[in-house]
């Protein structure tokens, strides 16, 4: 985002609130990063790491809201500039909730860490990275006010949402087959929430970028993947023992 403004220190208000959502985008990313390595490694030390770390990145959105109210009230911006402090504000709150996701990732990694079990991790390291590129591309495109690739962020959290049902299917077969895979497959289904949540609000970042540019939402309807709610979840085990039920052996001809 490029600074035009007679008085120098106006420019100077401006970068200093890019320069926190850029710290802050690197710390939300980089604790995702190392959630999802003390998941994958059992390494409840790294957890409990990431969970001491997370204060770090509350005080820094306490700074950008306190930076950005005073410069509303002594600035008094208006059009584009009040749209940029504006988004900065929201901005740094989807961060703040990003890093609080990777904290939950994290608790999740200690209680993991504990329970015997031999799930693969594959699918949840394939969201993760899915999940870190939105975030990554999302904040390239708010330091650069980058529409375009806001919009691909946009439009890529339907990926993100069918990976988590389809994810969700699997962990509730797991579930079915062996009672013991219950509590490990319980925890990984908040991981993979939390992932999924992670991506809706990348994708808000990138409603965000738009807003800056011009002032206005996109105007198509958000891309979802299949609807996830309570009640897709209580009907998926029942909809998989209809599954598993009519594979019915063939019946036994009469003798003539």
């Amino acid at each position: 985002m490029a600074f035009d403004h007679i008085v120098k220190s106006y420019d100077e208000d401006l970068k200093f609130l890019n320069d926190k959502i850029k710290d802050m985008g690197k710390m939300a990313v980089n604790q995702l990063k190392r959630a999802i390595e003390a998941i994958v490694e059992r390494n409840a030390t790294l957890a409990l790491q990431i969970i001491e770390t997370d204060p770090l990145i509350d005080k820094i959105e306490h700074e950008i809201d306190t930076f950005a109210i005073r410069m509303i009230a002594l600035r008094q911006p208006v059009a584009k500039d009040l749209r940029h402090v504006v988004s900065a504000l929201k901005v740094s709150s989807h961060l703040e909730r990003l890093a609080d996701y990777a904290t939950n990732i994290a608790r999740r990694a200690i209680t993991l860490s504990g329970m015997p079990h031999n799930l693969s991790m594959h699918v949840i390291s394939r969201m993760a990275d899915l999940v870190q590129g939105m975030i990554k591309d999302v904040l390239q495109a708010y330091a650069t006010g980058d529409d375009k690739k806001a919009h691909q962020v946009w439009n890529g959290d339907k990926e993100v949402d069918e990976m988590y049902l389809s994810y969700l299917r699997e962990l509730l077969t797991y579930m079915m087959e062996d009672p013991r895979n219950i509590g490990p497959c319980t925890e990984l289904l908040f991981v993979a929430k939390n992932l999924e949540r992670m991506g809706d609000h990348a994708t808000n970042i990138a409603e965000l970028v738009h807003y800056f540019n011009y002032g206005e939402p996109f105007k198509d309807p958000r891309p979802k993947g299949r609807s996830i709610t309570h009640t897709t979840i209580e009907k998926l085990p029942s909809e998989m023992m209809k599954k598993k039920t009519s594979k019915k052996a063939p019946e036994k001809r009469k003798p003539q």
